[in-house]
Parts: structure tokens; C-alpha cells; sequence
């Protein structure tokens, strides 16, 4: 296709939509009716993965992670879900999903040019491969993304959800995740707005009887 196929490309950004509308099925398995859509999975997992980066770039004293490549293979990471829909790892005791996930991520690709393709495509090999430091936090914030999701569910009654906390935190491959992995397990989801409340009620002046 050529690099300037518009029709490829707004057939492409509707497709998109159908991940505001995909659940992340895992979660049904711990008995949450309505759990976070994979497109609402993806737009946190890109903005760890930022900060993820900067993290181990803060640690090593330079970057030696590229913040934005990271930001960009979560942004896409899963996009084939548009067309596969989100399997549970009980599903992949049977199904060949990374292939799957492959195949129909190389079809997408087809209607947005050779630009495009070629940098997405290794985006998501790296990502599939962790061969690079980029690949390692990229997947590191995948997971931390589930680990925080989870919690936010084991904050509101669903107990078997700290699985997916658990299995994060054994996964995990950077210093810094496993820093976060260890924080947000003592953090309550709804803690970030303790203290920013601004009480705006005043005591009545009442005269003495």
C-alpha cells in the first residue's frame, strides 16, 4: 500500500474504537461484572512505561533507555485485540495467541504504508522479544499496569485478583518495578486524593443562649 492511503488509515482509526469496547477478559475469571477495557489498559501501560524509563535512567545516572520508544510499543502492544479479542491466560493453554497476535497485527498493518509498518513492527518484535532495555520496561509496565488494576480490585472486595499481583511480581525484570511492585501492595488505589481535599464548609457563629 502506499504511504499515503487515507482510506487505509481512517479504516484503521475506526478499528481502533473496537478497544474501548473490548474488556480484559482475565479479570471475569475473579468475578469483576465490568472489568477496565484493553484500550484503557494500554493508555496507563504507555505513561508507566514513560516513567518506568525515566526511573532506570534516573537510576543509572544517564539514559539508557529510550522513554518515548517504550511509550510507543504499549501504545500498540495491543492492537491485534481489535480483531482477536483479549484471551485470558487460561485460553492460552490452548490457543497459539502469539501467533494469532502476529498475524493479525502484519494484516492491520497493511492499509497504513511502509513508514508506519516498519517501525510498528519492530516496535512490537522488540516488545514480544525483550532483547533490548527498551523491550524489558516495556513489558515490565504491561504488567505493572495489571498489577494496578488488580489492586484496585482487591481494594473493593474482589480477593482473588491478588493473583495477578503476585504473578506480576514475580515477572517483573527491572529494579524499578519491582520497587513498584512492593509499594503498590501497601497502597490503598484511592490514597492519591488523601489531603488534596479542600473542606469548603465553615462553622455557623452561633451567639450564647
Amino acid at each position: 500500500m502506499a504511504d499515503n492511503n487515507i482510506q487505509g488509515a481512517v479504516d484503521f482509526f475506526f478499528e481502533l474504537g473496537q478497544l474501548k469496547r473490548e474488556r480484559h477478559n482475565g479479570f471475569l475469571l475473579s468475578g469483576v461484572r465490568e472489568p477496565d477495557t484493553v484500550a484503557e489498559h494500554a493508555w496507563r501501560a504507555a505513561q508507566i512505561g514513560f516513567v518506568l524509563a525515566e526511573l532506570e535512567n534516573a537510576r543509572a545516572g544517564e539514559e539508557v533507555v529510550s522513554a518515548e520508544r517504550v511509550a510507543c510499543m504499549l501504545l500498540i502492544h495491543d492492537n491485534a485485540e481489535t480483531r482477536l479479542g483479549d484471551q485470558h491466560k487460561v485460553a492460552a493453554r490452548y490457543v497459539d495467541l502469539k501467533g494469532a497476535e502476529a498475524a493479525a497485527f502484519a494484516d492491520q498493518l497493511n492499509g497504513l504504508g511502509e513508514r508506519v509498518a516498519g517501525k510498528w513492527e519492530a516496535y512490537r518484535q522488540e516488545y514480544e522479544s525483550r532483547a533490548t532495555r527498551e523491550g524489558i520496561v516495556a513489558k515490565d509496565a504491561d504488567w505493572l499496569e495489571t498489577a494496578l488494576q488488580a489492586k484496585e480490585y482487591l481494594d473493593l472486595g474482589y480477593a482473588s485478583t491478588q493473583d495477578f499481583i503476585d504473578n506480576v511480581a514475580a515477572a517483573v525484570e527491572t529494579q524499578s518495578a519491582k520497587e513498584l511492585v512492593a509499594a503498590l501492595r501497601t497502597t490503598q488505589f484511592t490514597d492519591w486524593w488523601k489531603g488534596l481535599k479542600k473542606m469548603t464548609y465553615r462553622k455557623l457563629e452561633r451567639g450564647e443562649a
